[in-house]
């Protein structure tokens, strides 16, 4: 946004939702170094009037949904999209916005945004920790200006395999998903209205994970 009368553009406001079970502080300098206005807190009033909510995520599911709701994460999240607010998920972050996950045999209930269970990773190497490329819908805005061949750094044991989400309102614009393969193809990020997600970290991935947020920010 540029102030009315000068050139000055106005920095978007990003809070990074702290609520014990993410690496705030990498997603802090990211957000910073492509010209965000950070601050990590877990404030309700600030976390609901920033321009975007970014929600990272390391561990298990259900201890990162315990915590969630422990800091009203899940009101902030759903009062936000109610309001077509922008919120991006990251890792974890992005895992709980399913319906349910499993880890070591514990089912837990997540925010319940997109159908789908995270599961372990079908594959022979688990977990999944390193550089890959994804394979994302043409017109997706999440990844514009990114060659097909780009790598970003995912570290994981669990994902959702199978996407299921039907969109039959004619108005509403269907949900990109953005797929990646370990052993089976599993769901790498979602573009859906004001609610974006990552299995990768940009915040690990160089100059890849700057332009994907410049481009979340760009529509802040």
């Amino acid at each position: 946004m540029t102030v009315p009368g000068t050139t000055k553009k106005v920095a978007k406001k990003v809070v990074v939702f702290d609520y014990g079970f993410g690496n705030v502080r990498s997603a802090e300098r990211a957000l910073a170094r492509v010209g965000a206005e950070v601050e990590i807190t877990r404030d309700y009033d600030k976390a609901m009037n920033a321009d975007g909510l970014l929600v990272p995520g390391v561990g298990a599911f259900a201890a990162c949904m315990r915590g969630l709701r422990e800091a009203r994460g899940d009101w902030v999240i759903q009062r936000r999209l109610a309001g077509g607010r922008p919120v991006m998920g990251i890792c974890v972050g992005m895992q709980i916005l399913f319906a349910r996950g499993i880890e070591h045999g514990v089912e837990a209930e997540g925010l319940e945004e997109w159908p789908g269970t995270v599961e372990p990773l079908q594959a022979d190497v688990v977990p999944h920790m390193g550089w890959n490329t994804v394979q994302a819908p043409a017109d997706s805005e999440l990844f514009a200006g990114l060659d097909p061949e780009t790598r970003f750094y995912f570290v994981h044991s669990y994902a959702v395999h199978d996407w299921s989400m039907e969109t039959h309102n004619p108005v509403m614009d269907a949900p990109k998903v953005t797929w990646a393969t370990h052993g089976k193809p599993f769901v790498a990020a979602v573009e859906n209205g004001a609610l974006w997600a990552t299995q990768f970290h940009p915040e690990k991935s160089g100059d890849a994970g700057a332009q994907l947020l410049t481009n979340w920010i760009g529509t802040l």
